[in-house]
């Protein structure tokens, strides 16, 4: 009886791993994509992030907005990095609770007249639902900046690695285990899209479209031309290095151009007035005390 029903168990095991292993849909590549896409595009959400940002706040900003409005907000999030707790859908909650936040303190402000709180209303308003966009405008613009300066090192460590001996994707490999930042997570997750499907330059490619230095865009396209010409990989990363050095220093010496014009207008409004008050102030004391008997 033992036997039997021991039989009968280990029949039923192997039936239900057969079944799961026929109903399981096989892993595809463009699967594994989209999985990688999901995880590094939207965070995950809990019962209390849902309802932090309740639906018909994100149908008002919907309503409020232009017509495609996720793909957008998703752009610039990829451009921003993506912040964990970040997503379409919560940034358009946050659009519209803004909204409603701003006009209201807009409205207590100029509560005096209805003149002053029509203004009040209207400007808090567009300050509230608008406030989100300049945040993530900020927030991807610094990010784009820290890949700009760490774009020259990464490189004189890829043509070293490269020159040693290494692959290009090990060398890659190497760069982004060896180095932190927004660069090194790009590079990490180029190399994981090459690992499961895309060729190289649809992965490098697929870099570009996640941001907007100008230099890692060239970087790509001298890359790609030169696995369509043949060119070897190490005289192209040499070159670039060097390009991107001098493009660094460049930009080092307009942002040091553009210090005495940035400086102009605090001089005039903060230093100026005191230097007047210290030099001029006595002699019109002085001046009062004579004419005016003061």
């Amino acid at each position: 009886m033992v036997l039997v029903v021991g039989l009968g168990c280990l029949f039923l095991a192997f039936t239900l791993c057969v079944v799961a292993v026929v109903l399981k849909p096989p892993v595809t590549a463009a699967a594994s994509l989209a999985l990688i896409e999901t995880s590094y595009s939207a965070a995950v959400t809990t019962q209390k992030d849902v309802a932090a940002s309740p639906s018909w706040l994100r149908s008002i900003a919907v309503r409020l907005s232009p017509a495609g409005v996720a793909n957008g907000l998703q752009h610039r999030l990829d451009l921003a990095g993506n912040p964990p707790t970040w997503t379409p859908d919560r940034v358009l909650g946050a659009k519209g609770l803004g909204l409603l936040v701003g006009a209201a303190g807009g409205g207590l402000l100029g509560i005096r007249s209805a003149g002053w709180l029509i203004a009040g209303l209207v400007a808090g308003a567009l300050l509230g639902f608008f406030l989100p966009d300049v945040l993530l405008l900020n927030a991807g613009q610094k990010r784009q900046n820290l890949i700009r300066r760490a774009l020259p090192d990464a490189l004189d460590m890829l043509t070293v690695c490269v020159e040693a001996g290494l692959g290009f994707d090990a060398a890659l490999a190497q760069v982004a285990r060896n180095t932190a930042g927004p660069l090194a997570q790009e590079f990490a997750r180029v190399l994981q899209e090459m690992q499961i499907g895309k060729s190289r330059n649809e992965a490098l490619r697929a870099l570009t479209l996640r941001t907007t230095v100008n230099e890692l865009r060239a970087f790509v396209s001298a890359l790609a031309q030169a696995g369509e010409l043949g060119v070897p990989v190490a005289s192209v990363l040499r070159e670039q290095a060097r390009e991107m050095r001098i493009r660094r220093r460049q930009h080092a010496e307009e942002q040091a151009q553009k210090v005495p014009v940035k400086i102009l207008f605090p001089l005039i409004a903060c230093l100026f007035p005191a230097m007047f008050v210290v030099i001029i102030g006595p002699g019109a004391i002085s001046i009062a005390k004579v004419l005016m008997h003061l």
